[in-house]
């Protein structure tokens, strides 16, 4: 029953987040609109019935049903149609979602609006609007991820032994020890559970990434200085070559790929370790290049997505995951039964992945996203700026609207996405351990 209740606390406080990061965002295109004198008639948290409202002054706030999104309604979001009216009506299908596009960023006109509207500030402002709110969320998302690095820390490997490899064998290989393999170097050495090594070579070490370093780069004989009951102790090691797991940029091992390097043969501890703001800022822009790759293969990832909803297939740990199921990933968190610390990073850690995914998704140059209306808008600052080169006349305004039948086919993909991800998320959930 304690885990029932911890696990619904966790969805509660994940969505609890989750409103928490869809307000921010839209307090960042409302503040902005407001600074540029553009009239706002809503700022709504969430979609469907509103369940809550006031207004004040000329907008009302509110609050909706359904926690999935937000928006705030700007006055003339698109400039009106070539006949200058803002209403007009077509038996073509993709005319009308243009004219119905239109017509709607007008709802609400009032006396005094024609100099209030969106489409009518110039397009460098129209692009803080449109970015104000993903940037919002990046904002949130690095404040977030430092403050947990900086404070809480991660939980990395140290140069604490945990373990010694009791004979020499490839990484690669895979297998436990045989009759004939020659002891490990750190076998022979003396080296201990528990040890911390404190310098290698004589030069001192303070981390894991340094030692392996060192031990990769070393073949022959070395001292080894390790902390052991209260004491320093000097071992003498003799590394020998042996095909090891090859790392990434990031220090990372690589799944299947081997080099030959110096081996000492012995097991990190881990334990979580607070991050210094170099470090956190380095591993902050891991993350954000990570979350880049993740939306570049994300078209990749359908068929395995798919599989693992309808084919029963199991499902891989880096697949795209929903609201529903990172609700779910915060109610495992709670029922994890981890110390309070770990447990407070970890929520912290799922909701600034949130706000981080918010941010790079709201960026992609298609409408109905934020994206789509900044390029819209750089792309009449560029034609404009030719026209003045080339002195011609001025083209007026980029009609965003025209591109609306583009907006719902892309917005018709994403529904379709999100629901395979919603069905994936309920039948076969990506689940932590």
């Amino acid at each position: 029953m304690t885990t029932i209740l911890l696990t619904v606390l966790g969805i509660v406080i994940f969505f609890a987040g989750l409103l928490i990061s869809i307000a921010w965002h839209e307090l960042g295109h409302l503040s902005t609109a407001k600074l540029f004198g553009v009239r706002v008639p809503q700022y709504m948290v969430g979609f469907g019935p509103t369940l809550w409202s006031r207004h004040k002054g000329e907008t009302e706030y509110g609050i909706k049903a359904i926690p999935l999104g937000g928006y705030i309604r700007m006055i003339g979001m698109f400039p009106p149609g070539a006949d200058g009216r803002i209403e007009a009506r077509s038996t073509s299908p993709w005319r009308g979602m243009i004219e119905d596009a239109r017509s709607a960023a007008y709802e609400e006109l009032r006396p005094g609006d024609e100099t209030r509207l969106f489409y009518t500030r110039k397009p460098w402002k129209r692009v803080i609007v449109m970015f104000a709110g993903p940037f919002m969320n990046l904002i949130l998302a690095v404040a977030i991820f430092l403050g947990v690095f900086m404070t809480i820390g991660l939980n990395q490997q140290t140069t604490t032994v945990d373990t010694v490899v009791p004979c020499v064998v490839a990484q690669s290989e895979n297998r436990d020890c045989r009759k004939g393999d020659p002891a490990s170097p750190a076998k022979a050495a003396g080296l201990e559970k528990g040890d911390k090594i404190v310098a290698f070579d004589g030069e001192p070490v303070k981390d894991w990434a340094t030692l392996s370093d060192r031990i990769r780069g070393t073949i022959g004989t070395a001292s080894i200085t390790v902390e052991r009951d209260g004491r320093e102790k000097v071992l003498q090691a003799n590394l020998i070559a042996n095909k090891v797991a090859k790392k990434d940029a990031q220090g990372q091992p690589v799944a299947d790929q081997y080099v030959k390097a110096g081996y000492l043969g012995f097991g990190p501890g881990t334990a979580v370790v607070p991050l210094s703001f170099t470090d956190s800022l380095d591993r902050m822009g891991v993350m954000i290049e990570s979350g880049v790759d993740s939306l570049i293969d994300l078209p990749s990832k359908v068929p395995d997505l798919w599989n693992a909803t309808f084919n029963g297939e199991e499902r891989k740990a880096d697949s795209p995951m929903g609201v529903v199921g990172a609700a779910r990933v915060g109610g495992e968190i709670l029922g994890l039964g981890l110390p309070m610390e770990n447990t407070v990073g970890m929520m912290l850690f799922l909701i600034a992945g949130f706000n981080l995914s918010l941010f790079l998704f709201n960026m992609l140059p298609l409408l109905p996203l934020d994206g789509g209306h900044i390029a819209g808008a750089l792309w009449e600052s560029l034609r404009r700026n030719v026209a003045r080169v080339f002195r011609r006349p001025d083209p007026g305004p980029f009609d965003v609207a025209k591109l609306m039948p583009v907006a719902y086919v892309v917005a018709g993909i994403f529904i379709c996405f999100t629901a395979l991800v919603l069905v994936a998320d309920v039948v076969n959930p990506v689940r932590i351990s």
